[in-house]
């Protein structure tokens, strides 16, 4: 369940949020989305693949954390183990709204039913005794700006990569040393093949266009699905 609400100094002055890690805390994800801009980001830490939406054309980006639905392989207890969160697990519990003409700049909401927001005495202040952000919020507000920043430029990435057919099909069996099989399947990468024959003027637009680097930091991101079983079979192994 969720209830939204618009974030107001008055109305959550005392309202506080869990910033650590955990499963509980909705960390507990085999994927996160992810959006171009912050591909760069994302591509030294987990594998970055695309999945159609459910009963939709439309492709996401998506990071992955694991192999099997709510596995994540970055989170150690109550330690997000990498450098870097995905914007859309680094905003939670707050995401940006709009009217409901969809125009008009973004608000800051909050899920108020959302794990994070935490009990009396817990978690990190949202606002100071004048009503005042604090400098943790003044972070979520940034994080929110470039996570929104960036989903309303991921269409024309997309498109950009349906006009070129940029997407081909991806899967992946994996066997562990335990002797299990796990597999990757629904899932699109980057078709290396189709990018390199491009001929460079269509390259030179896919630059100018602020389309070309994260097809790039895609296709590195693959080189991270090794540092991932290795994961996995630590985690197997008990460590």
């Amino acid at each position: 369940m969720t209830r939204h609400a618009i974030l107001d100094s008055n109305t959550h002055r005392e309202l506080r949020v869990r910033v650590d890690a955990g499963a509980d805390l909705g960390d507990g994800v085999m994927a996160t989305l992810t959006v171009p801009n912050e591909f760069r980001n994302v591509q030294g830490h987990f594998p970055i693949l695309f999945r159609r939406e459910t009963g939709r054309d439309d492709f996401i980006a998506l990071a992955l954390f694991g192999f099997e639905a709510g596995e994540n392989l970055f989170l150690d207890g109550a330690r997000w183990d990498a450098r870097y969160r995905p914007l859309s697990l680094a905003i939670q519990p707050f995401l940006v709204g709009r009217p409901a003409s969809g125009d008009g700049p973004g608000q800051v909401h909050i899920d108020l039913d959302h794990p994070r927001v935490a009990g009396d005495g817990e978690g990190v202040r949202l606002f100071d005794a004048e009503g005042g952000g604090s400098p943790y919020l003044d972070e979520i507000a940034e994080r929110l700006g470039d996570l929104d920043e960036g989903y309303r430029a991921s269409g024309a990435f997309f498109d950009a990569l349906r006009d070129h057919d940029l997407l081909e099909p991806f899967s992946l069996e994996v066997t562990l040393d335990d002797a299990s099989v796990h597999s990757l399947v629904g899932f699109h990468i980057i078709d290396e093949a189709k990018l390199h024959a491009l001929d460079p003027e269509v390259l030179g637009r896919l630059h100018a266009d602020g389309h070309l680097m994260p097809i790039f930091m895609a296709l590195a991101s693959l080189s991270q699905i090794s540092e991932l079983v290795a994961r996995k079979n630590q985690r197997l192994a008990g460590g």
